[in-house]
């Protein structure tokens, strides 16, 4: 007499969810416009005016002390133009780097990865921060006789460099920062100095030439650059190259999502 083994149940197919990945992000994009804007007066609203207020406020300032730009005639435009990608790289890059640690309690659902959070933190503080460039700027240009002409392909060209750097830079730090909570002190220390080094105040092509090879391998100075040469026709910034900040861009993106697969469990656990 023959004995069959009774057949083991089956485990039904996973089933795997169209658009896991764009669902996740979107739900992590409102999650962080809530969670960061919607528990104070006016919410999102607030956040993009306050730095544009700010900014505004910095730009009326130093226009006073300043009459004469180092181009063109108007010094609030000439400023702006330097300080608006400066304060955007920083505040996109710091919150991009805190991606995981905002989002940790979601990271062990295996629906939510790390590309997840940090694309969800950037998109939404990397639109906010194209709105405050976007008041500043057109803001400027209605109330001041600029005298510029908006060459919108170079001013794209500008954002994108900007967009590619704090992406690039942002991930990387959120690595180190989550692996190396000392790295975040050690981040701002090394950062205080780049207002003064990033040609926010004055043009690189000032500078004496034995300085010029350092300070080029700044990648903000090449956005800053980037970014007046679309509002001065006449300004010729041959020292830009986006091939050097979008490389530098890609590298360290590159290297922030191989380290944060690698120390996936480290990071979640720690």
């Amino acid at each position: 007499m023959s004995s069959t083994a009774p057949a083991l149940p089956q485990k039904p197919p996973r089933v795997r969810r169209k658009f896991a990945t764009p669902r996740a992000i979107v739900a992590l994009m409102l999650r962080e416009m809530a969670t960061t804007y919607g528990r104070s007066p006016g919410g999102y609203i607030w956040a993009v005016l306050e730095p544009a207020a700010g900014i505004a406020l910095l730009t009326a300032i130093f226009s006073l002390g300043f009459r004469s730009p180092p181009i063109g005639s108007n010094f609030p435009i000439f400023y702006a133009t330097g300080l608006v990608p400066f304060l955007a790289f920083i505040d996109v890059t710091n919150k991009t780097a805190a991606s995981v640690m905002f989002s940790k309690p979601l990271l062990a659902y295996p629906s939510v990865t790390f590309f997840d959070a940090i694309a969800g933190r950037f998109l939404v503080n990397g639109i906010t921060q194209l709105m405050v460039a976007f008041i500043i700027l057109v803001g400027i240009v209605a109330l001041f006789d600029t005298r510029t002409v908006a060459d919108f392909p170079q001013i794209i060209m500008a954002f994108a460099m900007l967009a590619a750097l704090s992406l690039g830079m942002g991930t990387m730090n959120c690595f180190l920062q989550t692996m190396f909570p000392v790295y975040q002190r050690i981040w701002s220390i090394l950062t205080r100095p780049l207002l003064l080094i990033s040609c926010v105040f004055y043009m690189y092509d000032t500078i004496p030439a034995q300085f010029q090879t350092y300070v080029w391998f700044n990648p903000l100075v090449h956005v800053v650059g980037q970014m007046r040469k679309g509002f001065y026709p006449s300004y010729d910034a041959t020292y830009v190259s986006e091939v050097f900040v979008f490389g530098l861009s890609f590298t360290a993106l590159l290297i922030g999502l191989v380290f944060l697969l690698r120390y996936k469990r480290d990071l979640i656990n720690y």
